[in-house]
């Protein structure tokens, strides 16, 4: 009993579990200090308390509509898509479907670790309407969020319209990454047929945007890479579970519930087809968990208010072992290609579908995926650009700096940019996304090189203009205008230049506002010189001749220290480059690896269902499961060729923009321009 009590408790204070995986107290120690805390299976001042705590601290403290069914007609709430948006961990995503009035709420209130919250209802009218939605942390997996979805009620007799079931159904198996069906009583064909939704989601949902006809029944196979994993929920059962006299597991009573029969008649044809398409669409294995009644039928009216006590301890036992399995074998919501899905991103799905399916379209993970896409590589152009803009303005800030300095800040932080846009993004299959990053901070970091060019300008002429100010007196003065005057006018000269070139970061332009400098003063060494009445005519052409010669070599010099830069900023970003390209395989790597793990996933599933075929004595249905195999290995293998043949020309064109975008004439331009 104690064992059984625990796995409630576990259900609904998942920060003292967590607390009790840190500390590492004994499973006693924590079933007591929670029972002296009084929390049961009710809605307790303490829990309002941590409630309105999580409120704050920008959690959900209670369901919220995520999908709004009013008359038939399906719309998005921009409350939730707003929650999610500010999720940008990934996400486990449960959804729970089946007939209305089944209990399916109370399951998910179970799985948010609270007694309340999904509207349970205790009447025969359909409690939740659309899709509402309940974002928790994840009790097992630190920086996950699980996603609790409860459906809409299938087969309300008010609503009138089948149609808009599908849709509901549709849409659970489209955004989940666990689908949990809930029915009651038994497995039963009736019970089987009930679920008619699923032989129609083919109809509901493509793969590719367009396909032939003949492409259909193949295509057909391939859902299984990308549907949710499958858990059936049987309430209120009371059989024995036992077949052919042998007691037999939860989930081998589902597989037996599934079997096909032998035939080709209407009828047999007809009893086979849900079920075949439950083993098409949904990977195994698939699970099974069968629950008896709650609480004595006087009770089960008030179960939001029921105390532990109140419960059925098998009960408790099977909603513990439930619960676990969700926990820890729910994998993170994926989109076709195996790109994993943040609270964000699945805000966007949950338009896309919808938008599609209000347009009268049929939903297609293709599309889906591309413009998913696009929206968040969009997002990740943005972001990584403002990273990168932020970081340099740290470099801003110290204006003017060398090149050494500005280029090598900008290598290191545009390769961090270009990590962070690679975190981001998905499916950048021609590049352009990249290659916007690149334009965006290539043209950023040519304006700050032309404001360091700017910075060192004017740091250098008040730098002379402060050396010179004693010469300057000194020629007002007329100092210089006399005999030796040229002599002296030199002497000082050179002084101050030696001194202005001992002066620490004055930035890029040291060398070319010292020579502008230096010309513009030429004149006024000329006119100095010819006053001079100690030299002779012969001495003033020596001393012009030195003059020219003096200001060629500080040109040269300056011409030497552009060569110098150019030298440098290249080396940076053919360096830049490189990890740009690493960086880039590494990513095409790992969404190729993503794939193949897709395709992995549903060849098991596949030779799971054609051994069992086998030792049904389907060999005809097991033929066509081992084509279907050969042709998901097939794909598998012509998808290693994915390198060569699309990777590396998406490289080589990202590697031709990068010489024309940030080569020395358009980094230097700022610099001949000014």
């Amino acid at each position: 009993m104690c064992l059984i009590s625990l796995r409630v408790v576990r259900a609904c204070s998942w920060n003292d579990v967590r607390a009790e995986k840190l500390s590492r107290r004994p499973r006693d120690h924590l079933y007591s200090k929670l029972k002296s805390r009084h929390i049961k299976f009710r809605v307790t001042k303490q829990e309002e308390l941590e409630r309105a705590s999580m409120s704050k601290a920008g959690l959900m403290p209670s369901p919220i509509c995520l999908v709004e069914n009013v008359n038939g007609s399906l719309s998005v709430c921009k409350d939730a898509i707003e929650f999610l948006s500010r999720i940008s961990e990934p996400v486990v995503v449960v959804s729970v479907v089946g007939l209305y009035r089944t209990g399916k709420s109370y399951l998910m209130n179970r799985l948010a670790g609270q007694q309340s919250g999904f509207a349970l209802g205790n009447t025969i009218e359909s409690k939740t309407k659309g899709i509402w939605m309940w974002c928790v942390s994840h009790p097992y997996k630190e920086g996950h969020t699980l996603v609790l979805l409860d459906t809409e009620g299938l087969g309300d007799v008010a609503k009138g319209d089948s149609k808009n079931d599908s849709w509901i159904f549709c849409l659970a198996v489209l955004l989940s990454s666990t689908l949990v069906y809930n029915s009651r009583g038994t497995i039963d064909n009736t019970a089987v047929e009930k679920l008619q939704y699923v032989v129609e989601l083919t109809e509901q949902i493509k793969i590719r945007s367009t396909n032939a006809a003949d492409e259909e029944e193949e295509e057909d196979c391939k859902f299984v890479q990308f549907f949710p994993s499958f858990t059936w929920v049987v309430r209120d059962f009371t059989l024995e579970l036992v077949i052919d006299g042998k007691r037999v597991t939860e989930d081998e009573y589902l597989d037996f519930a599934l079997q096909l029969k032998k035939g080709v008649s209407k009828k047999v044809s007809d009893y086979n087809l849900p079920r075949q398409c439950i083993r098409n669409y949904f990977p195994s294995p698939r699970k099974c968990f069968v629950f008896p009644s709650p609480a004595s039928p006087e009770n089960m009216t008030r179960l939001e208010s029921l105390q532990e006590r109140d419960l059925v301890p098998d009960f408790l036992k099977v909603t513990g072992s439930f619960c676990d399995h969700i926990f820890h074998n729910s994998v993170v919501k994926t989109v076709k290609g195996g790109h994993r899905v943040t609270g964000k991103l699945l805000g966007h799905l949950v338009e896309i579908y919808v938008d599609t399916i209000n347009s009268g379209k049929v939903p297609c993970l293709d599309n889906a995926v591309v413009a998913l896409a696009n929206l968040q590589n969009q997002t990740a152009v943005q972001e990584a650009l403002k990273a990168y803009q932020i970081w340099m303005e740290k470099v801003k800030n110290k204006f003017p700096v060398g090149v050494d300095d500005i280029s090598s800040e900008h290598q290191k932080f545009s390769s961090l940019a270009t990590a962070e846009f690679m975190k981001r993004s998905f499916k950048d299959e021609k590049g352009e996304y990249l290659k916007k990053l690149m334009e965006d901070i290539d043209m950023y970091y040519v304006g700050l090189l032309q404001e360091n060019v700017m910075a060192s300008e004017r740091k250098c002429r008040d730098l002379l203009k402060n050396l010179f100010s004693d010469m300057n007196k000194r020629l007002q003065d007329g100092e210089y205008s006399q005999s030796g005057g040229y002599e002296l006018y030199k002497r000082d000269r050179d002084a101050i230049v030696e001194q202005y070139r001992r002066e620490p970061n004055k930035g890029v332009s040291a060398e070319a506002v010292l020579s502008e400098f230096l010309n513009e003063r030429g004149p006024e060494a000329n006119s100095i010189l010819h006053m001079d009445t100690k030299l002779t005519e012969n001495d003033r052409k020596i001393q012009e001749e030195k003059e020219k010669n003096a200001l060629m070599k500080q040109k040269l010099k300056e011409e030497e220290e552009k060569r110098i830069e150019s030298e440098r900023m290249m080396k940076a970003e053919k360096e830049r480059q490189e990890d740009q390209m690493k960086q880039m395989q590494e990513k095409f790597n790992k969404e190729l690896e993503q794939q193949q793990q897709e395709m992995d996933r549903a060849i098991e599933s596949k030779l799971n269902e054609r051994e069992e075929m086998i030792k049904k004595g389907f060999s005809e249905k097991a033929g066509l499961l081992n084509e279907e195999i050969v042709t998901l290995k097939k794909e598998k293998e012509s998808s290693g060729g994915f390198m060569k043949e699309y990777v590396m020309p998406v490289l080589g064109a990202v590697a031709e923009i990068l010489p024309t975008v940030l080569n020395y004439k358009v980094l230097m331009k700022g610099l001949k321009k000014l």
